[in-house]
């Protein structure tokens, strides 16, 4: 058999192993975002005179949040362990302003609920935050403790090691991974952040209001076995 022939045969097991492989990390993906409405999502604001299509909108298959007044959707489903992945920009044009991934919301809805976050302030992407009292660590040279916060109660935060955030306007894209107690945040494919210790609780996950428009886009998760 010749060489060439039994490099071909390899090369194509290779490409059917990464397509099984493919096909298995697809399965039990589930898109949270339809590209068309935000069936499947609940929201609160700290104006209450104020509805949800005011804050957030879909335009061209894409998550619209305006940024005032403060507050977040979040999903009507629970998630404890899980492969979290969405795009995100800031609107082009514009300043940019504060955001963030809510994870594990628990308790009463307020302004900034109990929960944890992954940061998407501009310039503090992939920080990451326990609020109200949720446990979280990390390196103690990046940590961040504040017991009597105005909005985040007793917070503890876990600062990204560096940016990897684009110029504003531009898409950027996040992978977040929650297994038990362990965070790991991965910008735009650079791993930036890492705690450890995080208050296990299923919960659901939302997108918060908080200055500035941004656009969501692609938000899929993925659950991970308890």
């Amino acid at each position: 058999m010749r060489y060439t022939h039994v490099l071909g045969l390899v090369v194509a097991a290779v490409g059917l192993v990464g397509l099984i492989n493919a096909q298995n990390h697809d399965q039990g993906a589930e898109k949270l975002f339809n590209g068309q409405n935000l069936d499947g999502w609940r929201y609160y604001l700290d104006d209450h005179a104020v509805g949800m299509e005011d804050v957030w909108s879909v335009r061209d298959s894409l998550l619209i949040c305006k940024g005032e007044p403060m507050g977040y959707i979040w999903t009507k489903q629970n998630y404890k362990n899980f492969h979290l992945s969405l795009e995100w920009r800031w609107a082009p044009g514009t300043e940019p302003g504060n955001n963030g991934v809510l994870m594990r919301i628990n308790g009463q809805p307020r302004p900034l609920p109990r929960c944890l976050e992954m940061q998407l302030r501009h310039q503090q992407v992939g920080d990451l935050y326990g609020f109200h009292g949720m446990n979280l660590a990390g390196d103690p040279a990046r940590m961040r403790e504040v017991k009597d916060h105005a909005l985040g109660g007793h917070l503890r935060g876990v600062r990204m090691v560096e940016t990897s955030e684009k110029e504003p306007g531009q898409w950027n894209q996040a992978e977040i991974v929650v297994d038990g107690g362990n965070i790991r945040v991965t910008v735009n494919d650079k791993l930036v952040n890492e705690a450890t210790d995080a208050e296990v609780v299923a919960g659901p996950l939302g997108l918060q209001s908080e200055g500035g428009e941004i656009h969501f886009r692609n938000i899929v998760i993925r659950k991970l076995p308890d």
